[in-house]
């Protein structure tokens, strides 16, 4: 009989909670704003073409170091004619040829003045010999003086004539050159692109030889060495961070962590859809290293934690022990066995432990994740 008694007691009594706890304690807190960020050289220099022309193969590589005013990045040649088409080669030829005619018509007048130029200073000189005895008189003398004075500025401007028309046919001839079909001689070089600094290649914008415009980018020279990182951060996270703000760098794929400073936070923001399309407004903040890693390089993706409060000590649980219940901060403490659901003051909060202003103290057991299951008054026990 007492033995029935006892199994319909065991049945039918409270069975306790297993439950995981976590213990209430002081300790130093901080609060972080984690953001994607991304290296990049302080300053680079691109280097561009200042003329158009023939761009020879780089031989450069991404990497490479590079003496400023000494290190030759790339060497523009002059452009090849352009090929001409049929139509264009015939009405070219006939211009050619126009050219030459005129150049030969500019001759014969040439030759036509220099001979009206020798008649004119043979009468001259025969009116000086007649003048002399008083044959002849002196607006006569005057007449043939200034006659080749004339045929003179005939001949200089026919001979100018000779010269624009030879210039003409120069220009004809040469709209005909088709481009050569051999190799340039790389020796024949317009201009060589010197590195602007000492540096590292970081980027070839062109590789290959090839036709290039003014003004377009060659490569991208910077010192790998002064390295800065970028965060993306919310225009909200923005304004609550200064300059001299302290940060690490985490998951850029070495063992520790990197500390950094925040330089600057830039004073305008741009919109950015988000992955959940979602427009945001986003601000860069710019990050200085206080002491890099040489395996970082330009353009590598790393995570920023920029710390925007701490306490040296003070009471804090982890956010895995709270729940909401309307508009308060909950926890279950387990006392003697016992849970008591408990109303809390909650401060500042982190990924992982909130700061607790009252409700709790240091020693306290607190519950973590709680079940729906859990009441108040209810038997608990800790989970071996």
């Amino acid at each position: 009989m007492i033995a029935i008694t006892g199994a319909a007691w065991w049945a039918v009594r409270e069975q306790p909670a297993q439950v995981d706890v976590a213990t209430v304690a002081d300790g130093p807190m901080t609060v972080t704003i984690r953001e994607e960020g991304m290296t990049r050289v302080r300053d680079i220099f691109a280097v561009s073409t200042p003329i158009a022309g023939r761009l020879s193969r780089t031989v450069l590589s991404e990497g490479d170091r590079v003496e400023g005013g000494k290190t030759i990045v790339a060497a523009i040649h002059a452009l090849d004619p352009p090929l001409i088409d049929r139509r264009t080669e015939a009405e070219l030829i006939a211009a050619r040829d126009a050219a030459r005619s005129g150049v030969g018509i500019a001759e014969s007048e040439l030759r036509r003045v220099e001979t009206d130029l020798a008649l004119a200073k043979e009468d001259l000189a025969r009116a000086l010999k007649l003048f002399d005895p008083g044959i002849i008189s002196e607006s006569a003398l005057e007449r043939a003086t200034n006659e080749v004075e004339r045929q003179e500025a005939a001949v200089e401007a026919a001979r100018a004539t000779v010269g624009f028309r030879q210039a003409e046919l120069a220009s004809a001839e040469a709209r005909l050159l088709q481009p050569d079909a051999e190799i340039p001689d790389p020796s024949h070089c317009c201009i060589n692109l010197l590195a602007p600094v000492d540096g590292t290649v970081l980027t070839i914008h062109a590789r290959s030889e090839q036709a290039i415009a003014a003004g377009a980018v060659v490569a991208e020279i910077g010192d790998t060495s002064k390295l800065e990182i970028v965060v993306d951060l919310l225009s909200a996270d923005a304004v609550r961070i200064a300059p001299g703000t302290p940060a690490s760098i985490v998951e850029w794929g070495g063992e520790a962590d990197l500390p950094a400073t925040v330089r600057r936070i830039d004073p305008a923001a741009f919109t950015k859809v988000s992955a959940l399309g979602i427009e945001e407004q986003r601000v860069n903040g710019i990050l200085d290293f206080a002491k890099g890693d040489p395996r970082l390089g330009h353009g590598f993706r790393v995570v920023a934690e920029l710390e925007i409060w701490r306490c040296e000590s003070c009471l804090q649980i982890p956010v895995s022990a709270l729940y909401r219940a309307g508009l308060d901060w909950k926890v279950f403490k387990l006392e003697d066995g016992r849970l008591a659901e408990t109303s809390v003051a909650i401060g500042r909060m982190n990924d992982e432990t909130a700061e607790v202003l009252s409700g709790l103290s240091s020693g306290d057991r607190v519950v973590v994740h709680p079940s729906d299951t859990l009441a108040d008054g209810a038997a608990a026990e800790v989970r071996n």
